[in-house]
């Protein structure tokens, strides 16, 4: 098998919206094109750094007397997608940020009041959608927690954003797989 250019591609976001976050439980997709469930919303703009999955494996090495080492064994595998969400606004976003239950908006007044605590947040699922050089692709992470942030930098020359590491935790309905990617050529 020779090298294929055609192989080679960039990750680049769907237009419309590229990261969809929904309660846990909710259905998930089978394909690429089908319509994301409407409990899906979208968490809006991401910075232009994009999504950056991290595969951490770590092992131990059993050595033999005199040092040579004659096995590893995996002590640690860990799955995280980090992405800053841009739209500072976006009610969903700092609900992701904060807990679904620490975002609330008033009706009346049209105020968003977000609650900083130290309330676990809540596990969802989420989906990415990438376009591939003409291929799609969607990862499905159906049981992804919020495992940490960044700053929350307030300035006249950046977009405030929402530095996010989502850790992807298995998943009964994948035989413990921690997330899923479905590929279509185009």
């Amino acid at each position: 098998m020779s090298a294929d250019a055609t192989k080679v591609t960039v990750g680049k976001p769907k237009i419309a919206g590229a990261i969809f976050r929904a309660p846990l439980g909710t259905s998930l997709p089978t394909d690429v094109e089908t319509a994301l469930d409407s409990a899906y919303v979208s968490l809006g703009y991401i910075s232009d750094a994009g999504l950056t999955n991290s595969q951490a494996r770590t092992s131990n090495e059993i050595k033999a007397w005199g040092g040579a080492v004659i096995m590893t064994t995996q002590t640690d595998k860990t799955d995280t997608f980090k992405f800053v969400a841009v739209e500072a606004l976006n009610e969903e976003v700092q609900k992701m940020t904060f807990g679904s239950n620490n975002v609330s908006t008033d009706s009346q007044t049209g105020i968003t009041t977000v609650r900083a605590n130290a309330n676990e947040l809540e596990a969802a699922v989420y989906v990415i959608e990438l376009a591939l050089n003409g291929a799609y692709r969607r990862i499905i992470v159906p049981n992804g927690k919020v495992s940490a942030t960044g700053d929350i930098v307030y300035n006249d020359g950046d977009v405030v954003g929402y530095d996010t590491t989502i850790t992807a935790l298995p998943y009964a309905g994948y035989d413990g797989d921690t997330h899923r990617e479905l590929t279509q050529s185009a």
